[in-house]
């Protein structure tokens, strides 16, 4: 007799003790009047208390059919403007942005235990604009950019480094050149939310909102 037992597999049980939230509070007068600002102070927070990748953010988008699809990115770059990170630009998420231009970013540093939610509209940088962060990485990110069509398949790994490899000899003396299409994109918020986890789950939540006049900022408290 076969065992079909794989085929009614159990539920496994999450349900366990939680942990509570006690590593902070954030209450309206805690809050700059500029959301960039607030973010500026949380992600220096961040970084003080060393969490690995404090500038990894979740990035989300949405095809032409509405299929959301999310991953994981770096921050590079943030200011009043928006906040910019780079990739190859004829990407599946480059090929995502083409069809609908809104996107989000989901910053979470669960030793602080807080988030930011951050919703806008995406532009792409021209990427002539990216050659100054692309010759200040490492060298063997800059021959993976080079030798990688990003988001394409592939028959093999070895493929990849057989590229990397034959870049390597191209370009001797390390200075492979930037994609052309590898380049930077910045999303442009009109909404931004900070959560700072609170005991019993009583979180607290506060939403940045841009006024009709595109200039300022109105501030919400939003139940958790």
């Amino acid at each position: 007799m076969s065992d079909s037992s794989h085929l009614n597999p159990s539920k496994a049980s999450l349900i366990e003790p939680r942990r509570d939230y006690t590593a902070g509070s954030l209450r309206r007068v805690d809050l700059t009047s500029n959301p960039v600002h607030q973010f500026t102070h949380w992600l220096q927070d961040a970084r003080d208390r060393k969490i690995l990748d404090a500038t990894a953010m979740m990035l989300s988008t949405a095809d032409a059919s509405g299929q959301p699809h999310s991953r994981v990115v770096l921050l590079k770059e943030f200011d009043d403007k928006g906040f910019v990170w780079y990739t190859y630009q004829e990407s599946d998420k480059a090929q995502q942005l083409a069809e609908n231009s809104k996107a989000a970013l989901l910053f979470y540093w669960c030793a602080l235990e807080r988030q930011v939610r951050i919703e806008g509209t995406v532009e792409k940088l021209d990427p002539t604009a990216a050659d100054e962060y692309f010759y200040s990485r490492p060298e063997g990110s800059r021959f993976s950019a080079a030798a990688s069509v990003q988001s394409k398949p592939v028959e093999n790994r070895e493929v990849l480094e057989k590229r990397v490899a034959e870049l390597h000899e191209q370009y001797p003396d390390g200075n492979v050149p930037r994609p052309a299409v590898w380049g930077g994109y910045r999303i442009v918020p009109n909404r931004l939310e900070f959560w700072q986890g609170r005991a019993d789950r009583l979180h607290d939540r506060f939403i940045y909102s841009r006024t009709e006049s595109g200039k300022d900022w109105s501030i919400q408290r939003i139940q958790p």
